[in-house]
């Protein structure tokens, strides 16, 4: 009999208790035990393969450049956790570990299978000797989850379930496809016990729901609960689209192989239905700095191949991401007039996930000669948007926009966090509510029956021109003295990580803090894109 544990449910309370007084609950030596292997039992079969029409879709290659391989290496996310620990010492240790679930999840289950908390920082610097805190979210984190529980809150925050070893000793390994009792031999015997098999929900959005459905504690005083926050719901908006019926997260963040495939390098046969694991995304800022600062991260891909994944995520996004429209450009009482009309084409809000993501309008206005007439939303070389509050003030925000009228006003597509007292935070465990959310929603997305975890806030939820078919703007633009035609150019940027979310990390005196700073300042203007730019003209005409 098989026998199942949930990652984050088994001893809960004794780890609490421990982060709490310093003792240390211990589970029963028969207890059942889950195992994992790291990534180099695997990728020996499944590297080197190709297509019959010769394409490589090595999946060791693939993975190792994604943020998944990479998720305990992420600068950003060891500098923010240390933020946590600093601002709530009393309950550090249980932050470590709570935050370690999805991106250390190999030393944090088997910590807990002790009845322990993984104690993050005393792992780092990561090192070759430590590869299961260093390989992040590796293969049989994803491949060992079952479908029990999945696409419920039992299995949210991290909170999915592994199969223990069976009777035998077997640990079952899901994957798409059967598998024949010779193949499940070699593997098993290769890898210490593995033995794969057919597992649907290896391709259901149910699965990446577990880890990335993530509601985070306030904590106040002495460490205490004081609110919590529905801190990322991809998953939840996708269910509240016409997606829902469409495509998975996997069919469009693991492209497809249009050809038949061996899904192992040794004795593996061509099949159709093979994927990548790209896990292709948004955060090509955090693929550039793992390239760039590669032997000071130990990162194991090579760094070309990392600027090969940051380049890769930018095409993804320019092509699937967005459309952007100018309309019915005019002049009239001396102003140029037009419509801006921006389009979700994702199947979850844009930006989604980690609310540190932004994506924002850049209007140039020129005139007859080329001179710039008005320009709103230019990107700084510090990474900033020149006229947005929330740069220039940690305590204001740029509200949504209906109408812009001054190159002081600009339009940014994003999720401001408030503390208890309404106050803005970048502080995951001070935030309680959203102050504004604005970020485009994807097709079918009725924001007037969505609900609370993720509705629409701020100016937003009232705009009866921000739907599930885009969001139309005007711009109302005095051209002064100028003379036409007028050229009207505005694109679509996004940056993953904002700029006041890495600046705000300025305070905290630590090494964690201090190198994603100098990470973040390096970068420049390079930590954010363009998306898809249109382009329209007048001409003036009397008024």
């Amino acid at each position: 009999m098989v026998t199942k544990v949930p990652i984050r449910s088994m001893v809960l309370g004794a780890m609490y208790a421990a982060a709490t007084i310093g003792s240390v609950a211990v589970v029963a030596a028969d207890a059942p035990k889950a195992q994992f292997q790291t990534s180099d039992r695997c990728v020996a079969c499944h590297n080197g393969m190709t297509t019959t029409n010769g394409e490589d879709y090595s999946i060791g290659v693939d993975w190792s450049t994604s943020l998944m391989a990479n998720a305990s290496r992420d600068p950003y996310w060891q500098a923010g956790l240390r933020r946590e620990t600093m601002e709530h010492p009393e309950v550090a240790a249980s932050i470590e570990n709570e935050c370690s679930s999805c991106h250390m999840p190999i030393p944090q289950y088997l910590t807990k299978q002790n009845g322990q908390l993984n104690p993050v920082f005393t792992r780092l610097p990561l090192h070759a000797g430590d590869k299961e805190s260093a390989d992040g979210v590796t293969c049989s984190i994803c491949h060992q989850i079952t479908p029990q529980d999945l696409g419920t809150a039992a299995s949210f925050n991290g909170n999915f379930i592994v199969d223990a070893s069976s009777s035998d000793g077997a640990h079952p390994e899901y994957g798409p496809f059967d598998i024949a009792a010779g193949m499940q031999h070699v593997m098993r015997t290769s890898t210490g016990g593995y033995q794969p098999q057919l597992g649907d929900q290896i391709r259901t959005a149910e699965l990446c729901a577990s880890c990335h459905t993530l509601t985070t504690e306030a904590r106040g005083v002495n460490g205490a609960v004081v609110g919590s926050l529905p801190e990322q719901r991809p998953y939840q908006e996708w269910l509240h689209s016409d997606f829902r019926n469409e495509r998975t997260c996997q069919s469009c963040h693991m492209p497809a192989v249009h050809d038949q495939a061996p899904i192992a390098r040794i004795l593996g046969e061509p099949r159709p239905g093979a994927v990548r694991h790209q896990f292709v995304a948004a955060n090509f800022v955090i693929q550039r700095i793992l390239g760039r600062y590669h032997d000071e991260l130990g990162v194991a891909a090579e760094p070309q191949e990392m600027f090969n994944a940051a380049d890769r995520t930018i095409r993804y996004l320019q092509s699937e991401a967005a459309t952007l429209a100018v309309t019915s450009p005019r002049i009239r009482a001396g102003r140029l007039e037009a419509q801006v009309t921006v389009n979700n084409l994702g199947g979850h809000k844009l930006p989604t996930a980690f609310p540190s993501r932004r994506a924002w309008l850049h209007v140039i206005v020129r005139d007859r000669a080329q001179r710039v007439v008005f320009e709103s939303g230019a990107l700084k070389s510090d990474g900033s948007i020149a006229g947005n509050d929330n740069d220039e003030d940690p305590t204001k925000y740029e509200p949504h926009y209906t109408e812009i009228r001054s190159s002081d006003q600009v339009q940014i597509y994003e999720a401001i966090l408030g503390d208890q007292a309404g106050r803005v935070t970048t502080g995951l465990l001070a935030a309680v509510d959203y102050l504004k959310d604005n970020r485009l929603l994807p097709r079918g997305f009725d924001k007037t029956t969505a609900p609370e975890e993720i509705a629409v806030h701020g100016q937003a939820s009232a705009d009866a021109a921000f739907t599930d078919r885009g969001h139309t703007l005007r711009y109302s633009i005095d051209t002064q003295d100028a003379v036409g035609p007028f050229s009207i150019d505005v694109e679509l940027w996004y940056q993953p990580i904002g700029f006041r979310w890495a600046i705000n990390l300025k305070p905290y005196n630590a090494e964690e803090p201090r190198r994603f700073i100098a990470y973040f300042g390096a970068l420049g203007a390079g930590n954010a894109v363009m998306l898809v730019k249109s382009s329209s003209s007048t001409q003036r005409t009397p008024n």
